[in-house]
């Protein structure tokens, strides 16, 4: 394909659309890789989240299952953190405040 014929615009308008066929057709993949995957799984009597979570029963969420909580609110019992990644900003104002943050752990 000889591009040298077309101006700035025209090429970034271009490589825009390609992007975006790009991403479309990259979900399109995946999602009939999901039903791949599932078809096999159902095969042998598992559920995908089963294999790809990696928990006997199922994990809930998505496919890379959902991390439990560890850390619950001091006052907001819906709000909790796993512990994993970077912490909430209630949890480094719970701690700057010389509490320990074994307080605020679940169970």
């Amino acid at each position: 394909m000889d591009l040298s014929k077309y101006s700035v615009k025209e090429l970034d308008d271009l490589k825009g659309q390609i992007d975006k066929e790009i991403k479309r057709r990259r979900r399109d993949e995946a999602k009939e890789a999901q039903r791949e995957l599932k078809a096999v799984a159902e095969k042998y009597g598992f559920s995908l989240t089963e294999l790809v979570g990696g928990v006997p029963g199922g994990a809930k969420g998505g496919a890379r299952g959902k991390v439990p909580m560890k850390y619950r609110h001091p006052s907001d019992a819906d709000t909790g953190w796993s512990g994993r990644g970077r912490k909430p900003s209630w949890v480094k104002d719970w701690e700057a405040s010389g509490r320990d943050l074994e307080e605020l752990r679940i169970g």
